[in-house]
Order: structure tokens, then sequence, then C-alpha cells
């Protein structure tokens, strides 16, 4: 499947409260990769800034992304999100061509 839409993204939590949060975060992953469409779902705590969380994401086109975030699995997410403190979200979405070159 070709990736034709990547979202790049941060989390920031207290960093105190992240390891409360991992079995949540750990499910969110695990159940994105299952979607229909799902090229790619990583994500990974910021080694120099504790409680910053990067997510990298490649669907195959927008109506795969929006099924996603419509999806069963993202309100309990968004609600773990916020007993854990989420202090702060930033996620854009960009338009990628039909090619990749290695860099």
């Amino acid at each position: 499947m070709i990736p034709k839409v990547a979202v790049l993204g941060t989390l920031r939590f207290p960093p105190e409260k992240i390891g409360g949060l991992l079995p949540h975060l750990k499910l969110l992953v695990e159940t994105t990769y299952k979607e229909d469409g799902c090229v790619a779902y990583d994500v990974a705590e910021d080694p120099f800034e504790p409680g910053l969380i990067r997510f990298s994401e490649l669907w195959p086109d927008r109506e795969s992304l929006s099924n996603h975030l419509n999806a069963a699995h993202i309100d309990p997410w968004r609600s773990a999100a916020k007993k854990y403190g989420l202090i702060e979200r930033k996620f854009m979405s960009y338009d990628l061509e039909s090619h990749s070159v290695p860099v």
C-alpha cells in the first residue's frame, strides 16, 4: 500500500504521569495497526524532553485517516490522555507525492 498522507504530531504530558499512560498508549498503537489502511503508526517518548510523545503515521488516503480518527478506540484513548494530564496536542497531516526518495 502506497502512503499518500503522513501525520506528524506530539502530545505533552507531565513526565511523572508517563508510566501510567504507557499501557493506554500501547493499546492505541496495537489497535491502530489493525485498522484497514494503517501503513505505519509509530510513537516514542522524546529522549531529551521527558513527557513529550512523538507520533508519525502513514495512511493511504485521507478517508483512512478520517476513519482512524473516528474509530471506536479513539475516545477511550482521549479519555486516558486527559486522565494522565495531557498538556498540549499538536498534529499536522501532509499530502505526499506518489513516489518516495531515500535520503
